[in-house]
Protein backbone atom coordinates (compact mmCIF):
# COMPACT_ATOMS: atom_id res chain seq x y z
CA UNK A 1 0.00 0.00 0.00
CA UNK A 2 2.81 2.33 0.84
CA UNK A 3 4.07 1.71 -2.28
CA UNK A 4 1.20 2.48 -4.09
CA UNK A 5 0.47 6.13 -2.31
CA UNK A 6 4.20 7.17 -3.36
CA UNK A 7 3.52 5.63 -7.05
CA UNK A 8 0.49 7.91 -7.25
CA UNK A 9 2.17 11.00 -5.80
CA UNK A 10 4.89 10.61 -8.37
CA UNK A 11 2.45 10.65 -11.02
CA UNK A 12 0.68 13.26 -9.85
CA UNK A 13 3.04 15.77 -9.00
CA UNK A 14 5.01 14.94 -12.38
CA UNK A 15 1.79 15.43 -14.20
CA UNK A 16 1.34 18.81 -12.48
CA UNK A 17 5.16 19.87 -12.65
CA UNK A 18 4.75 19.05 -16.92
CA UNK A 19 1.22 20.53 -17.47
CA UNK A 20 0.24 23.02 -14.41
CA UNK A 21 -3.05 23.90 -15.81
CA UNK A 22 -4.26 20.56 -15.87
CA UNK A 23 -6.83 21.06 -12.57
CA UNK A 24 -8.22 24.11 -14.16
CA UNK A 25 -11.80 22.87 -15.65
CA UNK A 26 -11.29 25.35 -18.64
CA UNK A 27 -8.73 23.72 -19.52
CA UNK A 28 -10.04 20.48 -19.63
CA UNK A 29 -12.93 21.68 -22.11
CA UNK A 30 -9.91 22.77 -24.87
CA UNK A 31 -8.55 19.07 -24.59
CA UNK A 32 -11.96 17.75 -25.20
CA UNK A 33 -12.93 20.66 -27.60
CA UNK A 34 -9.61 19.62 -29.70
CA UNK A 35 -10.07 15.46 -29.49
CA UNK A 36 -14.14 16.38 -30.51
CA UNK A 37 -12.90 18.86 -33.23
CA UNK A 38 -9.83 16.29 -35.09
CA UNK A 39 -11.98 13.68 -35.49
CA UNK A 40 -14.05 15.81 -37.76
CA UNK A 41 -11.02 16.86 -38.96
CA UNK A 42 -11.52 20.32 -37.87
CA UNK A 43 -8.40 21.22 -35.81
CA UNK A 44 -7.94 24.05 -33.67
CA UNK A 45 -5.17 26.89 -34.97
CA UNK A 46 -3.81 27.10 -31.21
CA UNK A 47 -2.96 22.98 -31.49
CA UNK A 48 -1.19 23.58 -34.51
CA UNK A 49 1.20 26.48 -33.21
CA UNK A 50 2.11 23.91 -30.71
CA UNK A 51 3.47 21.09 -33.20
CA UNK A 52 6.75 22.19 -33.48
CA UNK A 53 7.58 22.11 -38.13
CA UNK A 54 10.64 19.71 -37.51
CA UNK A 55 7.71 16.96 -35.92
CA UNK A 56 5.57 17.31 -39.06
CA UNK A 57 8.33 17.14 -41.87
CA UNK A 58 10.14 13.91 -39.78
CA UNK A 59 7.32 12.06 -38.63
CA UNK A 60 5.13 9.52 -40.38
CA UNK A 61 3.32 7.57 -38.10
CA UNK A 62 2.22 9.06 -34.70
CA UNK A 63 0.88 7.19 -32.20
CA UNK A 64 -1.93 7.84 -29.77
CA UNK A 65 0.57 8.83 -26.76
CA UNK A 66 1.96 11.63 -29.11
CA UNK A 67 -1.15 12.76 -29.99
CA UNK A 68 -2.20 13.50 -26.55
CA UNK A 69 0.97 14.91 -25.69
CA UNK A 70 0.39 17.29 -28.47
CA UNK A 71 -3.02 18.29 -27.22
CA UNK A 72 -2.15 18.44 -23.66
CA UNK A 73 0.85 20.92 -24.13
CA UNK A 74 -1.82 23.38 -26.21
CA UNK A 75 -4.27 23.05 -23.56
CA UNK A 76 -2.52 22.64 -19.89
CA UNK A 77 -0.02 24.89 -20.59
Amino acid sequence: MKYFIFLFTGVFLGLYLSWPGILISKNWKCFNDIIAKSSEDKISIKAVLEISPSYLFKSKNKNILTKIRIVADACFR
